[in-house]
């Protein structure tokens, strides 16, 4: 498979914070979600990976060009749809993504043809000259996606590309994402919206003060059956829940009486029922459970926040 970029303790300041901690990670061809809290150093490591940042330290690769030096040709490469708004108002669409293709390189009526060509792509075909002022939310969420189309672009980065979206609006942006995929351009999607990387990649790259602490195919780390059990107890739930927890089990929630219980590695359902034994609880219902994303993310960042120090007063924001 085609490297998409690959990142050798790579290292960024701000002043005195550090945003990128050495990162080191190689990403091949795919669709990724990049996820992380608040802080986390998503947008700080598309930047690096668009040639826009210069780093302290380390060793950058993306689609075979070295960074800093090999930038301009790593961005006629690249699509970038960002999260907030950067147009002109009195633009027309057709102008816009016109503007965005010259940018890149191409020939002006080369690009001209495109933008007429991907703004149809994206649903706007019948609003091309219309001024970009003009647009509804979802419009130019649009028309942001295809100015990233426009070129022909190997991998596109895509951030909160569902923002302000009502949910018909969503899943219509997410349908466009797949079909993108499947025209053989990889995707990088940073979103704090997990449902909408469970509905478009196969592979997560989880980021926590500034450090990589996950890469892998999502299916890894959801299917996880023989240590997630959905446990119900007759009476006592409670007294379970804190026996489980003290012996280093994780309970995602209580619903009830049932518990949603994440076992230690290298445990077994047997864990759960010596637990039970122990504090005289009795057990009616267990049955293993997939866990979610969202779960999964949690429990890795938690993980993570365990073994690292927080590297600034409060922490970060998770939202999900």
């Amino acid at each position: 498979m085609t490297v998409l970029f690959e990142l050798h303790n790579v290292r960024k300041n701000y002043g005195d914070f550090t945003a990128l901690k050495g990162l080191t990670v190689k990403v091949e061809e795919g669709k990724i979600g990049l996820l992380g809290p608040n802080g986390a150093g998503k947008s700080t490591m598309i930047k690096a990976l668009l040639g826009l940042l210069q780093f302290e330290s380390g060793e950058a690769t993306v689609l075979g060009h070295r960074l800093p030096e090999g930038g301009a040709t790593v961005r006629r490469m690249i699509g970038y749809m960002p999260e907030n708004d950067c147009y002109i108002p009195r633009m027309s669409a057709v102008e816009y993504c016109t503007y965005a293709g010259r940018l890149c390189g191409m020939p002006k009526g080369d690009a001209f043809q495109r933008a007429h060509e991907t703004l149809h792509y994206v649903g706007l075909g019948e609003a091309r000259y219309r001024k970009l002022g003009q647009f509804s939310t979802g419009m130019k969420q649009r028309v942001k996606l295809a100015q990233a189309l426009i070129h022909g672009p190997s991998l596109v980065f895509l951030d909160e590309p569902t923002n302000g979206l009502d949910p018909e609006g969503r899943d219509q942006m997410l349908e466009l994402i797949n079909d993108v995929a499947r025209r053989g351009i990889s995707v990088m999607l940073s979103t704090h919206l997990l449902y909408d990387v469970e509905q478009t990649c196969d592979r997560a790259l989880l980021l926590n003060r500034g450090q990589i602490i996950h890469y892998g195919a999502i299916s890894d780390m959801t299917d996880d059956r023989k240590n997630n059990f959905q446990v119900r107890a007759k009476e006592g739930s409670d007294k379970l829940a804190a026996e489980l927890r003290k012996r280093g089990a994780t309970i995602e929630e209580d619903r009830g009486a049932m518990l949603l219980v994440t076992l230690p590695k290298e445990e077994n359902s047997a864990f759960i029922f010596k637990a039970a034994k122990d504090c005289g609880v009795q057990i009616r219902h267990m049955v293993p459970y997939q866990m979610t994303l969202e779960t999964a993310f949690l429990n890795i960042l938690n993980d993570s926040k365990a073994e690292a120090p927080a590297t600034r007063r409060g922490g970060p924001v998770v939202e999900v």
